[in-house]
């Protein structure tokens, strides 16, 4: 018999000063059996990151043909894809052809500068592609926040990421590798 997901529930409750946006959302998360805690938290800031209304969790792990987060408009197209972690050269190419604007939030310490050292040079070309960094302290401090039901704050100005829960926060930084130029 196959293992079936586990549910979180967040109340994600977001100020972006950068982009202007103040929302509170109720979230149902899914973690995949062979996903951790922590990519699962990672998956929820990539989606306080980019929050807006339509913003939605996609079929990530469990579905090959979509990303971890996308944002669609009323005809299907897709605006925003996000994906959390290590993806192949060629997912993200595809990607970058499906979608306006493709995301990337790396992490996983020494895996993650292997990777970038052997995919790095191809995607620079992706133009659309935006790939920033995650320490792996603010990894850790992530998924010591998972919880089954959780109450969590996102706040952002000039850059700075202040991510917590209702006992512990932390600052966040994401280094930025690339840059989307389109």
């Amino acid at each position: 018999m196959a293992l079936k997901s586990t549910i979180y529930k967040a109340e994600l409750s977001v100020a972006d000063m950068d982009r202007n946006y103040y929302a509170d959302h109720a979230l149902t998360l899914a973690r995949h059996p062979s996903e951790t805690e922590e990519r699962m938290m990672i998956r929820l800031l990539a989606f306080a990151l980019n929050a807006s209304e339509h913003l939605s969790f996609a079929g990530g792990l469990s579905t090959h043909d979509e990303p971890d987060i996308w944002l669609r408009d009323l005809t299907g197209s897709i605006k925003q894809w996000i994906d959390v972690g290590l993806p192949e050269e060629k997912v993200v190419r595809r990607a970058c052809g499906r979608a306006d604007q493709v995301k990337i939030i790396a992490y996983g310490g020494s895996k993650a500068e292997i990777w970038w050292k052997a995919q790095g040079q191809a995607l620079a070309r992706c133009a659309n592609l935006g790939v920033s960094f995650l320490d792996p302290r603010a990894s850790e401090q992530l998924a010591s926040l998972a919880n089954r039901s959780m109450r969590l704050s996102c706040n952002v100005q000039d850059g700075q990421i202040w991510f917590g829960g209702t006992n512990e926060g932390f600052t966040i930084e994401l280094e930025t590798r690339q840059k989307a130029w389109a």
